[in-house]
């Protein structure tokens, strides 16, 4: 009988950190931004209004098995709507015809320190391509009791992207695109 009650109080006692399973991510609190070569003199930056996503990972970040986003190309903000409009066009990112952006972890490596080796299937204008991204964990948290109490974590990653390797390709912007992912996951 001791025996069980004392693993019953251990069992109790161990901080949910040590806890594993998918977590939506937080859009309010996430962004999904890009920054693409103008010309060849400076960098032209937008962002997604509208994603979406699943991080499985510990809460302590110490564990990071998957991670899946999906961006609505259609979502394009660059402050300027004919650039926004030209944007979503068959010459960029053509969201009639490609309407999502995904992102979909095949395999997960630790390379210590927070930083995970995430391997997965990019697609962008229709074409999918196979990725190798640094995913670096920024921090774990909880949230008060009047904001639901839920576990955090955070994500950060950048897709160093040649357009031309999907198709997108248009005189006068740079091949390499970037986009950066801050994700933000509630437990």
């Amino acid at each position: 009988m001791r025996t069980l009650a004392l693993a019953l109080f251990t069992a109790l006692a161990l901080p949910s950190l040590a806890v594993a399973g998918a977590a939506k991510v937080d859009r309010g609190h996430s962004g999904v931004m890009f920054k693409a070569h103008h010309f060849g003199a400076g960098y032209t930056w937008g962002r997604f209004n509208d994603f979406s996503g699943t991080i499985d990972a510990t809460t302590d970040g110490k564990t990071l098995t998957s991670m899946d986003i999906t961006v609505k190309a259609a979502s394009i903000d660059t402050g300027i709507e004919k650039r926004d409009k030209h944007l979503r066009s068959p010459d960029f990112f053509d969201s009639d015809t490609a309407p999502t952006i995904t992102f979909k972890s095949t395999k997960v490596e630790d390379k210590g320190g927070g930083v995970f080796a995430v391997t997965g299937q990019l697609s962008l204008h229709g074409v999918a391509k196979e990725y190798t991204v640094d995913v670096k964990h920024t921090g774990s948290g909880k949230l008060p009791a009047m904001m639901g109490g839920h576990e955090i974590t955070g994500w950060e990653t950048v897709f160093k992207v040649n357009q031309s390797d999907h198709g997108m390709k248009y005189d006068g912007i740079g091949d390499v695109a970037f986009i950066h992912v801050n994700l933000e996951a509630k437990h």
